[in-house]
Order: structure tokens, then sequence, then C-alpha cells
């Protein structure tokens, strides 16, 4: 017999925190199921070890997600379990997941699915070298051990670039060169977004200090730019790229790449959860009502794993949907509902400027018939276009001629990558191109773990 709670939320991020909270206040039974040692998620990663100094060399911004953290830690009946990694969930929401190297599952009344988001894969040539990473993973890597390179090319688009980049100049390790890939002309095909997004100019106003920052430091700005490859012979020495109608070469051993961040799919796909095709985001989102509930009863989505808006608003989202089920199950919640709704839609004005500004190059969504883009069982664009040619029509039987999707990312890196380029040679919309079918188990599971399965706890709604 398994543990049935009220409220079982994957991910400790700050919309799994913040519905924890909310859900926990109103007396449901809430269990947290989070793969880090510490809450926070990938926005405020080892926020609670921060020293001083980094927390003012990752800004303020970081800094309040420490405030947060600690209503979670407070919250009394919240069960947080650190180090759980959920690998499968089967029918009635009964959710299996390992810990300390043993197997163990929970019903679940209600499954929020608070995952956020992943990276957008940047497949161009040379991008498997060792020495080119992501701008997360420098993130990661200064949020958790203050560690930077100062030498690193930052390659793309999007907000977390030139955040990462003014991070780096003030823990006095600025980035050699930005390679911006955002054509020049698009600022000015933006401007009606642009006059609909100044109702929340602050985030323009943070965007345009960021960017101010890196160019006084004197980091080597290149805008527009095209054709990026990397170079090397066993690893990374120099990447190039053309600028401004000029072929550009820079010398390095450490390429960060980002092109914005998509939401993680992979449970509510596993779940079967109805999504649709984002042509703003250049992604799937699963189907959500207005309390982010998704075509799969009892199952919510708080946070970037259901679109992408931002830490803020995952918390707003988080809220909301913890108190939806609170108001679900007879609780009670007065005007906060109606109030995170409004608030909601008063941080999404700025979006549809963001996603048309930093809409992905299209190096990145059709890379060329040479460029790898399964990384796990290198699989080139063209051999799935030849597949494409030769009748497969879609990711699924792609995967069973060329092995796409089967390696240890299990689709992660690939997946987005796979749909653009079968939809692109088809002639088929995202839609009906559609994307991998998710298997357990989720994450790579040990045997042993398998074995040592712990399923036989009472059958109870314990309020613990």
């Amino acid at each position: 017999m398994t543990q049935l709670k009220d409220v079982v939320i994957i991910g400790a991020g700050p919309a799994g925190m913040a519905c924890a909270v909310e859900a926990a206040s109103k007396g449901l039974s809430t269990v947290v199921l989070d793969e880090n040692p510490q809450p926070g998620g990938q926005i405020y990663r080892a926020i609670e070890s921060a020293t001083e100094n980094r927390l003012r060399v990752l800004g303020q911004d970081y800094a309040r997600g420490r405030e947060l953290a600690s209503e979670f830690r407070q919250a009394n009946g919240v069960d947080y379990r650190p180090g759980s990694t959920v690998w499968n969930i089967g029918p009635d929401r009964l959710v299996e997941f390992s810990r300390d190297g043993k197997s163990s599952a929970i019903r679940a009344g209600h499954l929020v699915v608070a995952t956020g988001a992943i990276e957008r894969p940047c497949p161009l040539p040379g991008w498997t070298l060792p020495g080119v990473t992501t701008a997360g993973a420098l993130q990661i890597l200064l949020k958790t051990s203050g560690i930077t390179y100062e030498g690193a090319v930052l390659t793309g688009s999007g907000p977390l670039l030139w955040l990462l980049a003014a991070q780096m100049v003030d823990a006095g390790s600025p980035p050699k060169a930005i390679v911006e890939t955002v054509p020049r002309e698009r600022l000015f095909r933006t401007l009606p977004e642009l006059i609909a997004a100044l109702g929340a100019r602050e985030y323009l106003l943070k965007g345009m200090s960021m960017i101010r920052k890196v160019k006084r430091s004197g980091v080597r700005i290149h805008l527009g730019a095209e054709d990026i490859a990397i170079e090397g012979s066993g690893a990374v020495s120099a990447i190039r790229f053309r600028s401004k109608g000029t072929e550009h070469r820079i010398a390095t051993d450490t390429v960060a790449l980002h092109q914005g961040v998509v939401p993680n799919q992979q449970v509510t796909r596993l779940l079967g959860c109805r999504h649709f095709w984002d042509d703003n985001q250049k992604c799937f989102r699963p189907e959500l009502s207005e309390d982010r509930e998704t075509s799969c009863a009892h199952v919510y989505v708080a946070g970037d794993g259901g679109g992408i808006e931002g830490a803020k608003s995952a918390e707003m989202q988080g809220r909301l949907v913890g108190l939806a089920i609170a108001e679900k199950e007879g609780r009670g919640t007065g005007p906060r509902i109606t109030e995170l709704r409004l608030a909601l839609k008063r941080e999404a004005r700025v979006r549809p400027f963001l996603e048309k500004l930093y809409t992905p190059s299209r190096q990145i969504l059709h890379p060329d018939d040479a460029t790898v883009i399964c990384r796990c069982e290198e699989v080139t664009a063209g051999s799935v276009r030849e597949t494409v040619a030769q009748g497969a029509p879609g990711p699924n039987q792609v995967k069973s001629f060329l092995r796409t999707g089967m390696g240890p990312c299990q689709g992660r890196i690939c997946g987005l990558v796979v749909t653009s380029v079968i939809s692109e040679s088809s002639g088929k919309s995202p839609d009906d191109v559609d994307y991998y079918r998710i298997r357990p188990p989720l994450k790579p599971l040990p045997l042993a773990e398998l074995a040592d399965y712990s399923a036989d706890m009472p059958d109870s709604r314990d309020p613990a």
C-alpha cells in the first residue's frame, strides 16, 4: 500500500516552493519531491548557501529567492524530500521516485508539475566539442561554486546571455566576447510589442542596465552574427562567424551557447497531457486552464514548464495553483486567486516583445545537413531529412530508424530540433509532426534502486 497525499509537487524552484506554502497553509497534506539537495531550482540554485559576495554578484533578483526559501522551510505541514528523482507516474497519479538508493511511491490527490525549463539545444558545427557548454551551465558554476571562465565567448541570444555577462563582469571575470545572433533590423520589427511592453518598463530598464554594464566593461560585442561554427581538434580552439558582412574568428577554449529556454515537458508528456506548438516561443507547451490545470484531471503545471514567463511569474503561478487546489478541496481562499490572476496578466505584458526579439536563429531551428542534432547517438540533421524523405512521418518513426532520442538524455536535447527538421522537410506543422512518446523511467534508474522498492507504507491521508 502507498501513502495518499492531498498534494504532491515535483520540483522545489520558485513555483514549487510557493505552491507548497499555500497548499500547506490551507491544511492540505503536501509533499515536495526535488532532485536537488537544497530548494531553489535553477533560478535560485544554492540560494541558502550563497555568500554575501556571491549574492552581490548575482544581483537582487537572485537574492530575493532567499526570502522565498525561508518561507518554504518554515511552512508547517510541508514534507520536503530533497534528493528525490521522480522516474515514473502511473495511473491515478501514482508517483514513483528514488531517494537514498531506494525506490518509493506516493499517490497524489492533486499532482503539481513544477519542473521548470531547460535550455534550448543549440546545434551548430562543432557544438559537440569539449569546451562547449551553455550559458546556464556557466551560471550554475557561478551560483554553486563562485567559478567563472574569463576567456569564455558567450554566443546566441536572450536575456540570460546578457545577465550572465553582467554577472561575470561583477565577479571580476568578464567574458572574452559576446557573439549575439539577433539581426539588427529585428528591433524595428518589434516596435509594436515594445510599446505594449512599456507597461512593464522595469524589465526593460533592467535589461538596458545589464547591456550598458557589459558594454562599459570593454567586452567585445558582435551583433547580428551568422554562420557560426566552433573550431577545434579534440577540444575548442576558436569560434568563427560572420557579422555585418565581415568574417570573424576568436580564439578561445570555452564557448557558452544560449538561445533561450523552453518548457521541460517530459513529465506532462509521460502523463499524456495535451500539448500545442507555441510559434512565438518556438516550442511545445501543455494546454492549461486559467488555474493551470492540464487536460489530465487533478494535474497542474506551475512555472516555466507551462510556458516561459520568468521567476516572478513562476512564484505567483505556484501560489495560484496551491490556492486553486485548496478551493477545490473546500478550504476557502478569499479574493487572492483573482488578485493573482490579474498580477500574472500584468507580468506577461513584456513577454511578446522578448519572444519576438529573441526568436532563435534559423541556423539553430533548421541546422544544415552535416550538423549533429542528436548528440547521444551522433545523428545529423541530414540523416533525419533522408529518413523523412523515405516516408518517416514523425519523431517516433525517425527514432525507430536512427535511434534519435534513445540516448542518456532521453530526447531532452534533440527533441525540439528533430520536430523542427521533420516539420521543415515534410511541410507539416509542428503540431502535426508532434514529439517523442515519452516512456518511463524519466531518468536513468539503477536496477538496484528498482529492486529495493519501499511501497509498503500505509494507505492513508497522513497529514504529515
